[in-house]
């Protein structure tokens, strides 16, 4: 790894976003670029898509979430931000870019004066959460939909 670095998603580097892939038996844990993105355009207000790029490698994408209303109720009582989707590219694993990207998503969070980053992920053996367990995460004891809420101290 030299030095990654995220660059915004414009016309010039959609493309190399939505060819990043995971690995095979990972495919079932993430969500396709191409679905993010979709959703970062219907979600624009909050949703920071980047990708993650070495020298003029794509090696992942990863989206965050940035002080939304997290009960979705209207009130704002709880507003978080977090990493929302991550997805290494399968050759490109085990080099650092995961725990990159963490680090960015929680620079910026501290930069917006946030003092938590919050992620979710399937609550399966062969999932993330060891990934996200050696970065620090705790899980809350909160599901989101089917997955299980974790939260990094800022």
């Amino acid at each position: 790894m030299s030095a990654p670095r995220l660059e915004p998603i414009t016309p010039a580097t959609v493309e190399a976003a939505m060819g990043i892939r995971v690995r095979p038996d990972q495919e079932r844990f993430v969500t396709p670029v191409a679905t993010s993105l979709a959703e970062a355009y219907a979600h624009g207000e909050f949703a920071w898509p980047r990708l993650i790029v070495d020298g003029d490698r794509p090696v992942g994408f990863l989206m965050a979430f940035l002080d939304i209303d997290w009960l979705g109720d209207g009130t704002r009582s709880d507003v978080r931000s977090g990493l929302w989707r991550l997805n290494i590219a399968a050759e490109e694993q085990g080099r650092g870019y995961g725990r990159f990207a963490v680090d960015e998503v929680a620079a910026e969070i501290r930069r917006r004066g946030g003092t938590q980053l919050f992620t979710t992920y399937e609550p399966d053996d062969d999932g993330p959460a060891g990934f996200y367990r050696g970065l620090g995460f705790r899980e809350t004891g909160e599901l989101a939909g089917e997955q299980t809420v974790a939260v990094l101290e800022l």
